[in-house]
């Protein structure tokens, strides 16, 4: 039976051009697993979620990113998808909202091109974690040690590299999240 993380309350942070698969399916199992998801962009109302390429479903945002504030959750997940990640590293006010999460040593969860936010976020530096592999140069060049594998974990970090990593993506996710804040270097 998988582990349960009821009444813990999640963060998903993405916009526009958000990887749907990687938004919804951790979505999907969190709160299967007892989470509460709010949805925190920077776009009000909704944002367009991408299969690869084509448009995929639209979905509603729970708070705007000048509603949200770190305390109010107990972890962040970050979906991928190219436009979506370039997106959310290029405002300010989500960079900050990231860092919040890091300096306060909450879980952190990470797949495809989430990882830039976390780049800039100057939250990487020293930290074992994986992406997609078009990231690797960017993720070294600020610090991280970048590996091949499904899925890596170092101290509340969790990364995996694409959809194909999301059983294990997910499962390492909520293991995180029960186990609660962790103490960052």
């Amino acid at each position: 039976m998988p582990a349960t993380i009821n009444g813990k309350k999640v963060a998903f942070l993405a916009t526009d051009g958000v990887e749907q698969v990687e938004l919804d399916r951790p979505w999907s199992d969190l709160r299967e697993a007892g989470a509460v998801t709010e949805l925190v962009s920077p776009n009000p109302d909704h944002i367009q979620g991408f299969n690869h390429l084509d448009k995929g479903d639209r979905r509603k945002v729970d708070k705007t990113l000048d509603e949200a504030a770190a305390d109010d959750y107990d972890a962040l997940v970050l979906p991928g998808g190219v436009a979506n990640g370039d997106f959310i590293r290029g405002d300010q006010r989500a960079v900050r909202f990231v860092r919040s999460f890091f300096d306060a040593g909450k879980p952190i969860s990470v797949i495809c091109h989430g990882g830039w936010v976390l780049i800039e976020a100057d939250a990487v530096r020293g930290k074992r974690m994986t992406s997609w592999p078009t990231l690797r140069t960017d993720l070294t060049c600020a610090g991280a040690q970048w590996v091949d594998e499904e899925v890596v974990t170092d101290n509340g970090l969790v990364s995996s590299r694409s959809p194909k990593d999301l059983d294990a993506f997910c499962a390492k996710t909520i293991e995180e999240i029960g186990e609660g804040s962790h103490r960052r270097r």
